[in-house]
């Protein structure tokens, strides 16, 4: 457990909020694999190596993912407080650093997503019969553009049909794996007490004449006629580069992405099969013509509430001070 100290300006009471802002981001069985350490000019984000999940996530790319959603929750908190945030992405042990760039006050733009942010939640739940319309889909493929990523809406019918294909072969290669298996037994049905996904939020437990091959969260069973949705809107959120670099920067694309959704009233939640599966992923990249990197793929439409998963108190997430 580290001691909140005051950097970039900000009191310590203001530093716990700007993170506890951060922690707010989806990651992969809600594991939050981050790290914070505060210098006394910047704020550094580190992956958490003790939560990465080796079977579901063999090579890292859930953890940058998520680091780079919460990375894109911090430059929020920041900018509300006047703090224009020079971000720099580290390649190595760090995953970035955020250094004071300017001050200026938030835009009408910033302040909505950053109150979509304590409202946003992976809705595993059935959604409404009642398609997204067109101005909020264009409203979601431009948060991704600002964040230099793409989002790729799957209305073509073959190319619908590819996917959901790709998410069922997938959803069988891990389910076979009792690695895979095991990460999600452990962290479902609210066993840890500070992440996971708990019953209230695990949505309903799936059946084989669903569309779309879900994975089994221990959630509730389904009552009578509450199947999931006939036709839901489907997104491919693609990088346009591979490695590490590009996976934190379709993280933070993926957080913007999250919370326009969130601010227009939509409830979203993941089809992350295909991307976990490198076999999978890798023809789904062909499928979509080559030039981009599918890094997350999501549901998204019109959803009942549901609560938050428990978080990380921020004293628990700091490390030591660097030696200099």
């Amino acid at each position: 457990m580290g001691e909140v100290t005051g950097v970039l300006g900000l009191d310590a009471d203001g530093v716990v909020e700007v993170l506890t802002t951060a922690t707010r981001a989806p990651s992969v069985h809600n594991t939050q694999p981050w790290r914070f350490r505060l210098g006394p000019d910047r704020i550094e984000l580190h992956p958490d190596p003790t939560r990465r999940l080796p079977a579901t996530d063999p090579d890292g790319r859930e953890v940058r993912l998520a680091c780079g959603a919460a990375l894109f929750n911090l430059r929020l908190a920041l900018q509300a407080r006047g703090i224009r945030p020079l971000v720099s992405l580290l390649p190595d042990s760090a995953v970035a650093e955020v250094r004071v760039g300017g001050r200026y006050p938030a835009d009408e733009e910033t302040r909505a997503l950053l109150a979509a942010v304590p409202l946003r939640r992976s809705n595993r739940k059935p959604f409404h019969d009642a398609p997204v319309p067109a101005a909020h889909r264009l409203a979601l493929v431009r948060a991704a553009e600002r964040e230099r990523s793409w989002l790729h809406v799957m209305t073509d019918r073959e190319q619908r049909s590819r996917l959901r294909q790709l998410v069922a072969r997938a959803h069988r290669a891990q389910s076979g794996d009792p690695g895979v298996r095991a990460e999600l037994d452990a962290w479902t049905g609210g066993r840890p007490a500070d992440g996971g996904v708990p019953v209230a939020s695990a949505g309903i437990r799936p059946a084989t004449r669903d569309d779309w091959a879900l994975r089994d969260f221990r959630g509730r069973e389904r009552e009578p006629g509450k199947d999931h949705e006939s036709d839901p809107l489907v997104v491919v959120l693609c990088s346009f580069h591979d490695g590490p670099l590009g996976g934190v920067q379709a993280g933070q694309a993926l957080q913007g992405v999250l919370l326009t959704a969130t601010a227009s009233g939509l409830s979203a939640s993941f089809l992350s099969q295909p991307v976990e599966v490198r076999p999978v992923r890798d023809e789904l990249r062909r499928a979509l013509g080559g030039a981009v990197v599918p890094q997350a793929v999501l549901r998204i439409g019109f959803g009942s509430p549901v609560p938050a998963t428990p978080r990380r108190a921020v004293p628990d997430l700091l490390m030591e001070p660097a030696v200099r």
